[in-house]
């Protein structure tokens, strides 16, 4: 696919760590152009630099191009949405202030694509794992009657937490898992912090994180789910427990996980399945899809966060240790890098599928 020009894209949240990756992740991008940052309103007027000071969460060094650009006030939707052609959402505020502030962008014909959580759950929002299902997009048209907008919506990526093993399940369709157990073994990043914000997480663990285990649960439902009468109604199956742990991690979120399923088969074949499986975003070859998106690892000691959590420019995932169980069918384990497929990575790959199917367009094309 080739555009006229790159579409212009506002970040909001983009002091923040997920809004920091954004912007590592669409520096170089072929098809998206940064022209508009936005934060709270204490960093409005200041440089990026400024605004950030020493809170720079990321390995890589912050981009120069953004260093000096002026932060607007995330509150300024007329004046941003006059500038962008749609904007990614990453801010830190209440779900109550989230929804609002993402639904008025959205009214001003300016589509969001969202990594809160706070339209997760609203049923004309599409909630996506572009790989998995991204006919859930068609929905975007009864949101807009809704709305009463002509291009403007919000999209919305699924939780980190899930990341790891939603896409295994989804592999395994058509052998029909039906129950599933799930600890999650996630990365401090996930909370915005590094070991300098969190010392208290070195050697240590924590056997709780607010709100995870019901959006593990839960949220996997959702992509799997169908669209009727203008919602998207969630699955039924596979009925899933999670437990979540916090964990002395950077980056990357680590799932041990147990599935039944009711068509039975042998550890090659589903292998086999996971291997082969791929999505609309392979086929169409965007550019932020790993090429193969679930690899196999035959190593006993595999995966491991040093040396897989980067697979595919981390938008891949990993899983080993595939064996039978001797209480449910098989047992896994799964790794995905949170704050890129996880987090930032997700959404731009939301973006540029949403792109390809003409949900998002410039401006000047819809007036």
């Amino acid at each position: 696919m080739k555009l006229d020009r790159k579409l212009k894209v506002a970040v909001l949240g983009a002091t923040g760590m997920v809004g920091q990756r954004f912007l590592t992740l669409l520096e170089e991008h072929p098809w998206f152009e940064v022209s508009v940052l936005a934060a709270s309103p204490r960093s409005a007027g200041k440089t990026y630099e400024e605004a950030v000071g020493g809170r720079w969460k990321l390995e890589t060094p912050m981009p120069g191009r953004y260093q000096a650009m002026q932060v607007r006030n995330v509150n300024e939707v007329d004046a941003i949405s006059q500038q962008v052609d749609f904007c990614f959402s990453a801010v830190d505020m209440t779900k109550e202030e989230i929804r609002g502030l993402e639904e008025a962008y959205a009214r001003r014909e300016t589509p969001v694509v969202s990594n809160n959580s706070a339209h997760r759950w609203t049923p004309d929002v599409p909630m996506v794992i572009p790989e998995i299902n991204p006919q859930h997009f068609e929905i975007i048209r009864d949101q807009r009657k809704r709305l009463g907008t002509r291009r403007g919506f919000i999209a919305v990526k699924p939780n980190c937490s899930i990341q790891s093993y939603a896409p295994v399940l989804a592999a395994w369709k058509e052998f029909e898992p039906y129950e599933v157990i799930a600890t999650t073994y996630q990365a401090i990043s996930g909370a915005g912090k590094n070991f300098s914000d969190w010392p208290e997480m070195k050697s240590n663990i924590i056997p709780y994180i607010g709100g995870e285990e019901e959006k593990s649960e839960k949220e996997p439902l959702k992509l799997y789910g169908r669209i009727e009468h203008g919602e998207i109604v969630p699955a039924l199956t596979p009925k899933i427990s999670c437990q979540c742990i916090r964990v002395p991690v950077l980056d990357g979120h680590t799932a041990a996980v147990f599935v039944k399923l009711r068509k039975k088969t042998d550890r090659e074949t589903l292998i086999r399945a996971l291997e082969e499986y791929a999505g609309l975003p392979q086929r169409l070859e965007l550019p932020s899809a790993p090429k193969q998106f679930i690899r196999y690892l035959r190593e006993e000691n595999r995966p491991q966060v040093r040396e897989d959590v980067n697979l595919e420019n981390g938008m891949g995932i990993s899983v080993g240790r595939l064996r039978e169980d001797s209480v449910y069918d098989w047992k896994f384990v799964g790794l995905s890098h949170n704050t890129v497929r996880g987090a930032a990575g997700g959404a731009v790959l939301c973006a540029e599928t949403l792109t390809a199917l003409s949900y998002i367009e410039p401006k000047e094309a819809g007036r």
